[in-house]
């Protein structure tokens, strides 16, 4: 028995007539008979009464009708799901992310893409730079939105650039230049700094150390906490000054003041990053996701 002889039969005992069978599916009616008696000697039952003026379904046939369209709805939606799967609409999409960059992007992005595409299951991981990084390299990640510095020198990896962010110096209130309104980093020679550990953020870590160096020091770096919470309270109880992404304002305390820096390209990107061998096909749809939803966020934001 094949779904072809079940198809064969549903349609006769429809229209409960072989020569209209036939026509709807568009072959010989020999055809049509031919399957129907196969059918009938593999299960070993008589599926229909026929006579020269009717077509009837016995007790049997009336059990394998209802029996046959489940069957054949069955197998027609797993092969539905097997072509979506291949596309990329069904599916799941393991994401990383930074939590404070794309704090506000993100959740719109996440509104948009289920909207669009309900059947991919999407896995969301807060994660510091240096995890998502390794997580994206060795497959427990498809995405990851992080900041572009150091992603460019990762090979395997492809990233597409969200929007600018700001690099500010940050201090706590108290400090003596905590009212400017910009600082040029040389200034900044005999501070302490905490920065994010070197091993679990090496981005932002070597973020500190070029740009500090570009301005012709080398930072005393104090403390390096694994989370950047960790960085804010310590800048916050006054043991040093920090290097980071503006966007931390947002969640930082209000003794914080974030000071732009002066002669200094104080850019960073939020990128959303993919391993380039990474088959996933879901991959394509949100990124094509990404760039359109990109564009409406820019201007709802403006």
């Amino acid at each position: 028995m094949d779904i072809r002889q079940l198809r064969y039969f549903i349609s006769v005992a429809e229209h409960l007539s072989f020569t209209e069978a036939s026509k709807q599916l568009f072959v010989a009616q020999s055809a049509v008979s031919q399957q129907i008696a196969d059918l009938e000697k593999k299960i070993g039952v008589q599926l229909f009464i026929r006579n020269k003026r009717s077509v009837r379904l016995t007790n049997a046939g009336t059990v394998l009708f209802k029996e046959a369209v489940n069957l054949v709805n069955k197998t027609e939606e797993a092969i539905e799901k097997t072509r979506q799967a291949d596309l990329g609409i069904v599916g799941n999409l393991k994401v990383g992310f930074i939590g404070y960059t794309e704090k506000n992007f993100l959740p719109y992005l996440i509104r948009h893409f289920r909207r669009n595409y309900p059947k991919v299951e999407l896995q969301l991981n807060q994660l510091n730079h240096g995890m998502l990084i390794e997580g994206l390299k060795n497959g427990e990640l498809d995405i990851g939105f992080t900041l572009f510095f150091g992603v460019d020198n990762i090979g395997g990896l492809e990233s597409k650039h969200i929007f600018t962010e700001t690099i500010s110096i940050v201090m706590h209130c108290d400090h003596p230049l905590a009212n400017e309104d910009s600082i040029n980093l040389s200034r900044l020679s005999d501070e302490n700094f905490i920065a994010l550990n070197r091993h679990e953020s090496p981005q932002g870590y070597n973020k500190t150390l070029l740009m500090c160096a570009n301005s012709g020091f080398s930072p005393n770096i104090v403390s390096e906490p694994k989370l950047i919470q960790t960085v804010l309270l310590l800048v916050d109880s006054g043991m040093g000054i920090a290097i980071l992404p503006n966007s931390l304002k947002l969640q930082a305390s209000s003794s914080l003041h974030f000071i732009d820096i002066e002669g200094e390209r104080a850019k960073d990107e939020l990128v959303v990053a993919w391993k380039k061998s990474n088959t996933n096909p879901s991959i394509p749809l949100f990124l094509d996701e990404v760039e359109s939803v990109k564009l409406k966020y820019h201007e709802e934001m403006s």
